[in-house]
């Protein structure tokens, strides 16, 4: 393991692993930041994130980078497991569903040394009434601590000890748990805003690692809960300065936990936000978003007093697009107060630019150059991979991503990332005068988005498995306009591409049924082949299955390599199916491997929760034709066996290929 670390960085450039802080706010629109939108307002209300404005400067702003989907569970799914929707097992509104037991972004970096906490909003627990019982609760899920809310509703509040008189239901008026490792401490969080409550304890985490073991690199998520839900403000000013010694601070006081717990509750408005004209909701809107800028302030210098922030990557970004609501009785707010959306169409639970590109910024001195701008689309699976390739880890054959590090740092060659959305939600998208006319009120239900180059293709209400793309040129048409969809051969062509790549990506998951679940797999264009495959071979021991992308390969012509030692093989090539039909894998030793047949995943017994077992299968619809497939495994001995029956035939012969 050291020795294929050591690769690693050397190849990456790398001289340590980075601490590494992911900032995950919760219905932060892409126009909610100055430097997304606010500061080219010429008209209308805005405000200001001037700490945000600066990170942007120092690091990298990425401008296509995309949720999973337009709300939080299944977004926060796809960040943890490095899944994207089409394989991750938390989809549409599945809020407080258990995570399945699989490596996890925190599992991994903790598997390479890392020290991991989550601090915020969690809601991904599964059934139960605490930690013991919980069955994916955060500790359970490969972080070493966890401090925050549990549960996916419990966030929708910001003063868990309290309840709130002004709240618009007998919900949103209730005291919240918060839970610290395997304790409940909501009692002891008088007058905490949970804003400023999360920042405190996050910092606190930081220093106290660092004392313990200054050498350990650290991976803290750090999960706001707002500004989403209730628009509750903060107590009083932020406290002066910032980091070690200023800023917010843990008391560890019971009843005066951080420094601002002090004074009134949701009483605190900012004077920026004073200003004529201005209403209850928009002061508050406007004072959440304000309070998460000083907080990332606050943060950034500690890291700085800590003598860390050189070799230290932050993340900030958002679970989805802007939320609409308020949870305040006799009060109205919508996402047009301060188009929190800014030049797009669309919000939270849309498919649209609006709902699903998020204001994302990355800062990293030591290997990120200041002030720019990428517009690489990429997605929030692509985090696990870019973490593990960052801090020289092994890259897991199991997920989705691809590693960010050549659009982060500037040096070497970016692999596409595959952007890709499925979601199902009632509702429609809202009659906004300054969104398009064809996407004002446009039904929402089943959706599904899906890049090619720089073209979007999404399809919303699907009534059927083939139902067309609509198709939009997303470098000159970000408003999604212009619908390219049949205007031209070329666009007919596309239009086929997509609907093949939806489907050689993703497997239906049974909780979340879709229309196109039954359509099978497509066959790739004919091409020139010969017979046989291609193998690659690394010796080493391996925390899961690993990628072999940088290794040369070799010709076999069956699965007939005999590995030396210990080690990880990966196959590839073409499998020949002679008719369309239902097909079941079967992959038989004792076996951790990953099989994946295009994209889609057949086979996966590299997760935590499988004991080694003997044989493993996966069956699917295939179109006639050539299909690529790439099987990668740990072994120590011979070759697994592969074995494909086609449904009602049993003496079905099949034959690989390899491209020449």
């Amino acid at each position: 393991m050291r020795f294929f670390t050591l690769l690693l960085f050397a190849a990456h450039g790398l001289t340590a692993a980075p601490n590494i802080i992911f900032i995950l706010c919760d219905d932060l629109g892409y126009g909610d930041l100055g430097v997304t939108w606010q500061n080219e307002r010429s008209s209308g209300k805005k405000h200001h994130t001037p700490h945000l404005d600066r990170m942007a400067a120092e690091g990298v702003l990425m401008d296509r980078h995309y949720c999973p989907a337009p709300v939080c569970a299944p977004s926060r799914g796809s960040f943890l497991t490095g899944f994207h929707q089409g394989h991750c097992g938390i989809r549409n509104n599945q809020f407080d569903k258990a995570l399945p037991n699989d490596h996890t972004v925190a599992s991994t970096l903790k598997a390479g040394g890392y020290r991991t906490a989550l601090v915020g909003k969690y809601g991904l627990q599964g059934k139960g009434k605490n930690a013991a019982e919980w069955p994916a609760y955060p500790t359970k899920r490969g972080f070493d601590d966890f401090f925050g809310y549990v549960r996916h509703a419990d966030g929708h509040v910001h003063y868990p000890a309290h309840e709130w008189p002004l709240g618009n239901s007998a919900s949103h008026r209730s005291k919240k748990q918060v839970w610290w490792n395997d304790r409940e401490v909501s009692a002891t969080l008088d007058k905490c805003f949970t804003g400023d409550l999360f920042t405190a304890f996050a910092k606190k985490w930081i220093v106290e690692g660092l004392e313990e073991k200054p050498k350990q690199p650290f991976f803290l998520y750090l999960a706001y809960d707002t500004p989403h839900a209730a628009l509750q403000l903060p107590t009083g000013p932020y406290p002066e300065g910032g980091g070690l010694e200023g800023g917010l601070q843990w008391t560890g006081k019971p009843g005066a936990m951080i420094n601002t717990a002090q004074s009134q509750i949701d009483s605190w408005v900012h004077p920026d936000h004073k200003q004529p004209g201005w209403t209850k909701t928009e002061k508050r809107q406007a004072g959440m978003i304000r309070r998460l800028d000083d907080s990332v302030g606050d943060l950034l210098q500690l890291l700085k007093d800590l003598e860390i922030d050189d070799n230290t990557l932050v993340i900030f970004t958002s679970d989805n697009g802007p939320h609409d609501v308020h949870y305040l009785a006799e009060a109205k707010y919508d996402a047009t107060r301060f188009q929190s959306y800014g030049p797009l169409n669309g919000i939270k639970r849309d498919v649209l630019e609006g709902g699903i590109r998020t204001p994302t910024l990355v800062r990293w001195p030591e290997k990120i150059p200041a002030g720019k701008v990428n517009d690489t689309p990429s997605q929030f699976h692509d985090w696990m991979t870019t973490f593990l390739a960052a801090a020289g880890l092994p890259l897991p054959a199991q997920a989705d991503g691809v590693s960010l590090l050549a659009t982060l740092t500037g040096q070497g060659e970016q692999e596409d990332s595959t952007v890709y959305v499925e979601y199902a939600v009632g509702g429609r998208t809202p009659n906004y005068p300054d969104f398009e006319e064809n996407h004002r009120n446009a039904p929402r239900k089943e959706m599904q988005v899906v890049l090619v180059d720089h073209y979007k293709g999404i399809r919303t209400h699907i009534s059927k498995p083939d139902q067309p793309f609509r198709i939009y040129d997303l470098t000159t048409d970000q408003r999604e306009k212009n619908n390219l969809a049949g205007t031209s051969p070329q666009f007919e062509k596309l239009q086929k591409t997509m609907q093949e790549r939806v489907i050689q990506i993703r497997r239906p998951n049974p909780s979340a049924r879709r229309p196109y679940d039954s359509l099978p797999i497509p066959s790739i264009s004919p091409i020139e082949t010969e017979q046989g495959l291609r193998v690659k071979f690394q010796a080493g021991s391996f925390p899961w299955v690993p990628r072999l992308n940088e290794l040369n390969e070799t010709k076999v012509e069956t699965l007939n390599f005999q590995a030396p030692v210990a080690g990880a093989v990966e196959y590839s090539g073409l499998l020949e199916i002679s008719e369309e039909g239902e097909y079941t894998f079967e992959l038989s030793g004792s076996i951790q491997a990953v099989l994946r047949l295009h994209q889609a995943i057949m086979i996966d017994t590299d997760s935590p929760s499988i004991k080694a077992v003997e044989s493993a299968k996966g069956t699917v619809r295939l179109e006639k034709g050539l299909h690529p497939f790439r099987l990668s495994y740990l072994t120590n001995g011979p070759s697994p066996q592969l074995i494909i029956r086609r449904k009602g035939n049993q003496n079905f012969k099949f034959t690989f290929h390899r491209s020449l």
